[in-house]
């Protein structure tokens, strides 16, 4: 493809290729491919584009082996009568066949947060860079200062007589209009070399769409779309940019399902990172009374990060905090939570546990619990606002609450193991002073 696309190889050169004024030099080194073969093979190109254009989107194209025989899956669709399309991936060597349906529902517990990550990461992120590339804050200067001048010649112009005042005040609109637009660029630029989102950012806006989704249901469905919501181009675009390939097993009835999901690498290792220094949480199946939901955890941060963690968020909610336990010996969280008015944001380690108790031999562990009222609502004005920024990092006092009842989390096994312990009051009391 690459001598397809240069000209150099046939023996010409092409200066300034992707202005919008190149120049074409003829014969300027010996060539490797004829000045022939090479034109047959531009038109041979586009035939051939012309005639494998796909008309159906494929999610997962490419990234389904047969687990027989190791060869790519093909795709195929039917159309029904009532205009719906299902999709579906094939082997015809091994008469295979698997419904995309089927793989959706099965890597739908980690899709959503691949979706997160996206959004968090690479539609704030990116687009900041991308704008301070295509912005570039000394070109923009450049060309208001020529615009200035071009306005300060028409002036001149209107004053010898060269210009009617219809025509100068036309001319003068034109200049002041694009200089208006070249300033508004600048200073989109200038506030770009300030933001930079780092991973306390990451952290906090992660925690942020959480508190959203359980407080504004609706409008943080409105602000940020689910894998369900995606259409077909940009849930493709999602998995071709994050995995690698998805491993299939046939089971004992002769039907496929996922055994195993690549990812890719650059993904993994960031996100290791981000993990394994407490910017990425993990969910874990608990039971709450009598509500089964999911608990976040993070890994350990130092007091002043958790603390500065926890005044931002305050900028925007009203966040509470306090210290709980958690027991080994009953696998038991010791904290206190009312799960009909309040819920669980995030759980941390007070300490660095795995270093302090590589092998977790530990009876107990201190842990932070971060929660809000369910009914409280944002603290700010505009509510819009929780959608759209990112609060600034701030100084202030916090204060740490007590007041731990039990509940018992999913362990490895399962969750049919989990039962919920409700406590009579002075029980609590010596759990409290123990």
């Amino acid at each position: 493809m690459r001598i397809l696309e240069n000209e150099i190889y046939k023996g010409d050169f092409v200066h300034g290729k992707r202005t919008k004024n190149p120049v074409y030099y003829s014969d300027v080194v010996e060539p490797i491919v004829s000045k022939e073969l090479w034109e047959s093979c531009q038109v041979q190109q586009k035939k051939n584009s012309r005639s494998y254009k796909r008309t159906l989107t494929y999610i997962f194209l490419q990234k389904l082996c047969c687990p027989k025989c190791g060869r790519i899956l093909g795709g195929k669709a039917t159309t029904k009568k009532n205009g719906n399309s299902y999709y579906y991936y094939y082997c015809n060597d091994c008469k295979l066949t698997i419904k995309e349906t089927e793989i959706e529902k099965e890597i739908e517990h980690f899709i959503d947060d691949i979706n997160e990550y996206d959004s968090v990461v690479n539609q704030t992120l990116l687009p900041m860079i991308k704008t301070k590339i295509e912005n570039p804050k000394e070109d923009i200067q450049k060309e208001i200062s020529n615009q200035n001048q071009k306005l300060d010649r028409i002036k001149k112009a209107y004053v010898n007589g060269t210009f009617k005042l219809e025509e100068y005040d036309e001319e003068r609109k034109i200049v002041e209009t694009t200089i208006a637009e070249l300033e508004s660029r600048l200073k989109e630029c200038e506030v770009c070399e300030v933001l930079s989102l780092t991973p306390d950012d990451i952290l906090i806006k992660r925690d942020i769409d959480y508190i959203n989704k359980l407080l504004y249901p609706k409008e943080y469905q409105e602000n940020n779309l689910s894998w369900s919501e995606l259409t077909r181009e940009e849930k493709q675009d999602l998995v071709m940019r994050y995995i690698d390939e998805i491993k299939l097993k046939e089971n004992s009835n002769h039907k496929c399902k996922v055994d195993e999901i690549l990812f890719r690498e650059n993904m993994c290792n960031t996100c290791n990172e981000l993990y394994d220094s407490g910017y990425l949480d993990k969910k874990d199946y608990a039971l709450i009374g009598n509500v089964m939901g999911t608990l976040r955890f993070s890994e350990y941060r130092n007091d002043d990060e958790v603390w500065q963690h926890i005044l931002r968020l305050r900028e925007f909610y009203d966040v509470g905090f306090y210290q709980a336990t958690y027991n080994t010996e009953t696998s038991m969280f010791y904290f206190n939570i009312d799960e009909d008015s309040q819920a669980i944001v995030r759980i941390f380690p007070m300490e660095n546990y795995r270093e302090i108790d590589p092998d977790m031999k530990m009876k107990e562990y201190d842990l932070g619990v971060l929660y809000i009222n369910k009914d409280s609502g944002t603290i700010l004005e505009d509510e819009e606002a929780v959608f759209k920024y990112i609060p600034d990092k701030t100084d202030g006092i916090l204060t740490r609450e007590v007041k731990p009842t039990i509940v018992k989390p999913a362990n490895a096994i399962g969750l049919s193991e989990c039962t919920t312990y409700e406590e009579e009051e002075e029980t609590s009391e010596e759990v409290v002073s123990s």
